[in-house]
């Protein structure tokens, strides 16, 4: 079966509306960490505050995620996907409320947290219901292959989609206007996500029995810390884009200029699909990685608005396969009721790795005595590189061990 067969087959099978709820209930996140960023940057003038609030949403939604993801797990993902996509509208509401009464720092932070924490992952889950839709189709290892492809470009398409809105109402209005656009979307799609019919495909047969055994074996850990990463590529990346930007005069181009990363990421990943499958998926792991080293390293270089938009959509290419390696992965290594936990695990180590690279990349943009007096874009995007190249020796030990 070819790639466009196998994604045609998709659409049959779930219908066209699946794919557009389940893509723009995961667009909220995206808009959230950016918006965050922007907002509380500009309303306190701090690189270093707005990189805090934006890492404080994306550490509790990274710490809430396995826990959430376990829940789903054993009642299904119909009732916590709904619970948390109101509760996490309430949150981004919160925090353009707490900004723009000029909380202190602490109140504002907190309140990322809260909008954090309660924001579903709906990317992961939706990558949970694929192996119970496709349970009785006769290709099912090729269409699932297929179904992950996808849904990893789809992760990427969410991430162009959030920070160029972000990035487009930041220039047309104001910031706050993000993230209660983020809100709305979150409560109206979510809501649809966790309603939709699939959804009861993930509740737990009554009185079936739990798997037991640890989780976390050395394998699912060693691709929890590759996502975490490629979390601190996409927080560094973020706060580098910002900070040129801003120096620019053109702060609202941020969110336009980071979009460009999930471009050729999203073309990328639509095309995994149709590699052979004895490319194996810690061999495209290896290369992927080996990939966002060489592409991330003229980071180190770029002066202007459109280096840093060439180089930025050239390293997204390596993006995706590497995600979608990662997670297909995972997915493997657990039993199927167990799934939604590993999942939200890797989507948690990401937001983790989002929120260290936002932050340490917001203190050297800010200037830090001894490592980098002057601040700048450029230190930030070296927490970029850094996290590139750990990936590639992560890469490498797991190719080898694979093959042991």
């Amino acid at each position: 079966m070819s790639a466009v067969a196998a994604y045609r087959s998709l659409v049959r099978i779930v219908g066209p509306s699946y794919f557009v709820i389940a893509f723009l209930g995961r667009v909220p996140i995206a808009m959230s960490q950016m918006g965050t960023l922007l907002l509380v940057s500009s309303a306190t003038d701090s690189y270093a505050l707005g990189g805090a609030a934006a890492g404080a949403l994306a550490v509790t939604n990274a710490v809430g995620s396995p826990f959430f993801g376990g829940l789903a797990d054993r009642i299904g993902q119909r009732p916590v996907v709904l619970t948390q996509s109101l509760a996490g509208g309430v949150g981004l509401v919160g925090i353009v409320l707490v900004t723009q009464s000029d909380a202190p720092s602490p109140f504002i932070i907190l309140m990322a947290a809260f909008a954090g924490l309660m924001c579903p992952q709906v990317g992961p889950l939706a990558r949970v219901r694929w192996s119970p839709i496709l349970h009785d189709e006769p290709d099912k290892g090729r269409l699932l292959d297929a179904a992950f492809s996808y849904e990893g470009a789809a992760d990427e398409l969410s991430f162009v989609l959030g920070p160029a809105t972000v990035g487009l109402l930041a220039v047309l209005v104001d910031p706050s206007e993000a993230l209660l656009v983020a809100a709305l979307v979150l409560a109206a799609f979510g809501t649809w996500f966790a309603l939709h019919p699939t959804a009861e495909l993930t509740r737990p047969v009554p009185g079936a029995v739990r798997s037991e055994g640890r989780l976390l074996v050395g394998a699912l850990v060693a691709l929890a810390v590759a996502q975490l990463f490629i979390g601190m590529l996409f927080g560094a990346t973020q706060t580098g884009s910002t900070v040129l930007a801003t120096d620019a005069g053109q702060p609202g181009l941020a969110g336009v200029i980071h979009a460009t990363l999930g471009i050729g990421s999203a073309i990328a990943g639509l095309a995994v699909a149709a590699l052979p499958e004895r490319i194996t998926y810690p061999r495209r792991m290896l290369v992927s990685a080996l990939g966002l080293a060489v592409l991330s390293t003229p980071l180190l270089l770029v002066q202007t608005i459109g280096q840093l938009v060439a180089v930025i959509a050239l390293l997204g290419f390596a993006v995706a396969p590497y995600m979608i390696s990662n997670f297909a992965m995972a997915g493997q290594l657990v039993a199927t009721d167990r799934v939604g936990t590993a999942m939200t695990l890797l989507a948690g180590a990401t937001g983790c790795g989002y929120a260290i690279g936002s932050s340490v990349a917001g203190r050297l943009a800010d200037g830090v005595p001894g490592i980098a007096p002057d601040g700048g874009h450029t230190p930030a995007f070296a927490v970029t590189v850094v996290a590139t190249y750990g990936a590639l020796l992560l890469s490498a030990g797991f190719a080898a061990r694979s093959r042991r």
